[in-house]
């Protein structure tokens, strides 16, 4: 199922109020703060929530945007980029040690010598590139299914999501960093393999995932949770282990039985990990983040917010007192186009973007 494109159907806005969220004072609704731009399917903001950053897909270039005076910056533009299908420029991330350490990362879709997805690696002078180097570079690709965020972990390690550029067996498939398709990788700032992933040589941190869009890190505990489509059915939201298999595969069928979610992920080795929520029917699901101290009050703070493409809509999940499984699932905003990907860092605002704006999630009119 392909979510990331240029058009957008009508969608109905209905408005899901529960007494669940008390603690938040009225629900949240949403603050234009960057318009006019074109598919930012992935952006990021600094440490001190001065600038966002964004990478809009189909022309390649990355901007930064200044929060107080909205000035705009063209940052570095990523040459050779190719968007048919779901390609493009995908994904976008800053080094954790930024402004110290000035490295800007992005994740395209591009042809260099052939078609490739590559994560790349930029050097900033006093906030604009210089120069870059590929860090990652997988010609196994195709028009779909090729994933695109990539963001640093609690350990200072770049992870990135790839789709399985709809062939269910690459999910399946180790072989070093030869077929990097269906997984999560793992990766050093500088592009090598950490000594302590699973796989020995291999980026490969988990797998038997179709094609995520969003995943993001616990602040409480550093759990990895991670969004992913399914067909026709079983969206699906993942607790995602160090070395775990997924379960997408050849095997995998909407049809019954076995019964969901077993069905779409009853591919390879036990033990085959299940999602902690899934969906009957597919959503078009894509980013994630964790509300924590974001400013939208008690009844939001620390639950797990993940967006929609196919009916817009932002959904906050809680999670259980090990922050371990997912006990409640709320609609808690309603947007009237397809929702892109949501940022936010612990104690700023959250923001999510569509096809033509970034905005921000906010209580105050």
């Amino acid at each position: 199922m392909g979510i990331l494109r240029r058009t957008l159907g009508s969608l109905a806005v209905v408005l899901v109020v529960s007494t669940t969220l008390t603690g938040c004072h009225g629900l949240p609704h949403a603050k234009a703060v960057i318009t006019g731009l074109d598919f930012p399917a992935g952006f990021t903001i600094d440490p001190n929530n001065h600038e966002i950053w964004y990478a809009e897909r189909f022309t390649g270039e990355i901007h930064r945007r200044d929060l107080a005076t909205n000035q705009d910056t063209l940052v570095w533009t990523v040459t050779n980029v190719i968007t048919s299908g779901e390609q493009g420029l995908l994904g976008l991330a800053l080094h954790p040690g930024y402004p110290s350490s000035p490295f800007l990362y992005a994740y395209a879709s591009r042809n260099v010598g052939g078609e490739r997805n590559q994560v790349l690696k930029i050097t900033l002078s006093r906030g604009v590139g210089t120069s870059q180097r590929v860090i990652m570079n997988d010609p196994n690709i195709d028009a779909n299914h090729n994933g695109g965020r990539i963001k640093f972990g609690p350990g200072g390690n770049l992870y990135v999501a790839i789709g399985e550029h709809g062939n269910a067996a690459n999910a399946q498939t180790i072989n070093g960093n030869t077929n990097l398709a269906g997984k999560v990788l793992r990766m050093t700032p500088d592009g090598g393999v950490p000594s302590d992933n699973p796989f020995a040589g291999s980026f490969v941190w988990a797998y038997g995932i179709r094609n995520s869009f969003g995943f993001t890190f616990d602040p409480g505990n550093g759990n990895l949770w991670l969004n992913d489509n399914g067909p026709n059915c079983n969206d699906e939201v993942d607790r995602i282990l160090k070395g775990g298999n997924y379960s997408w595969g050849p095997e995998a069928t909407c049809a019954t039985p076995p019964d969901p979610p077993q069905n779409t992920n009853q591919s390879g080795p036990i033990p085959r990990r299940q999602p902690a929520k899934f969906y009957d029917a597919a959503m078009g699901i894509t980013g994630t983040a964790f509300c924590w101290n974001c400013g939208l009050g008690a009844g939001l703070n620390g639950r797990l917010l993940f967006s929609t493409y196919n009916n817009g809509r932002l959904h906050s999940l809680t999670l259980d007192s090990s922050r371990t499984a997912v006990v409640n699932d709320v609609v808690v905003y309603d947007h009237p186009s397809g929702v892109l990907s949501i940022e936010t860092r612990p104690g700023q605002p959250v923001y999510f973007s569509d096809s033509s704006a970034i905005y921000e999630l906010t209580l105050v009119g």
